[in-house]
């Protein structure tokens, strides 16, 4: 399934015109003429990463399916400000009734793919992956975690139901985590993949021992996790988390590791600033 996948967000979106339209945009409804065409672009205020085209015009399209939609620059590119991302023609009611929440689609996805692209920058001579968190928006997640990937980020799992995650509740009530591997393992499918959370050495000696996929080093020192990576010595992936900077990330990306999950990618946006110009001469 693509991760943009409208069979599950047009309801998001549907939502989201009923929150903001209602029975009616009153004031587009009353001044502007039905029968009246014009056109819009969106051009960006400050340089950035682009994510969200797709929704964006999705919006329109539930509003008037027969805009025309003239994209100058494709998600998961980089622009500069002044940069026109698209050209929109169609009804002046659906555009102007559309505007906000289009906007407020792209710019926040965009702001995601922007910041996400800033952490990718700073490991890009690493083999390091950036990976998002569950530390999204109630609801959005999709739009949350296709952003990340525009961004040059990688996704983690999608939800509770996609890949298992031993954390340290889970150890404390299981026994242990051989105890809490064993009873999951026979359990899931084979392409489900098994992550276990670890705090010291010992645990990443245990985790490799029953067999975990994925081991999460949580909140270690850069001198622990380049131990904890020459202990597990290529037998399964290492992620590193917890209080992941920007500045601290370079020296986490030299430890080894795979990943570096990070979760203000997606918990503490700043939207990148899009504008919409309509043109005001009405045909």
């Amino acid at each position: 399934m693509s991760i943009l996948n409208f069979d599950v967000i047009d309801p998001i979106i549907d939502y989201a015109l009923k929150e903001d339209i209602g029975d009616g945009d009153i004031t587009t409804n009353t001044v502007i003429p039905g029968e009246t065409q014009t056109t819009a672009t969106m051009t960006a205020k400050a340089d950035g990463v682009v994510a969200g085209l797709p929704v964006a015009e999705r919006v329109f399209r539930k509003l008037n399916p027969d805009i025309e939609w003239t994209t100058y620059i494709e998600d998961g590119s980089f622009v500069k400000k002044g940069d026109v991302l698209v050209q929109v023609k169609g009804s002046f009611r659906a555009l102007l009734t559309g505007e906000r929440l289009a906007l407020n689609f792209l710019q926040r996805m965009s702001g995601i793919a922007t910041e996400t692209s800033r952490y990718v920058k700073v490991v890009e001579e690493y083999k390091t992956e950036i990976l998002d968190t569950r530390k999204t928006v109630p609801g959005l997640r999709l739009l949350d975690k296709y952003a990340v990937k525009m961004g040059g980020g990688t996704n983690h799992r999608i939800g509770l139901y996609d890949m298992v995650m031993i954390k340290d509740n889970h150890i404390k009530v299981a026994g242990g985590i051989t105890k809490a591997v064993e009873a999951i393992r026979p359990t899931i499918s084979d392409h489900i993949k098994i992550e276990v959370e670890t705090t010291n050495l010992e645990e990443v000696e245990e985790a490799i021992a029953a067999g975990a996929d994925i081991i999460m080093l949580d909140n270690m020192d850069n001198e622990t996790m380049k131990l904890a990576v020459e202990l597990v010595n290529g037998r399964a992936k290492v992620e590193a988390s917890g209080n992941m900077t920007l500045e601290r990330l370079k020296g986490v990306a030299a430890t080894g590791v795979d990943f570096i999950s990070i979760g203000a990618l997606t918990h503490s946006v700043t939207a990148l600033d899009i504008s919409m110009n309509i043109d005001v001469n009405q045909k």
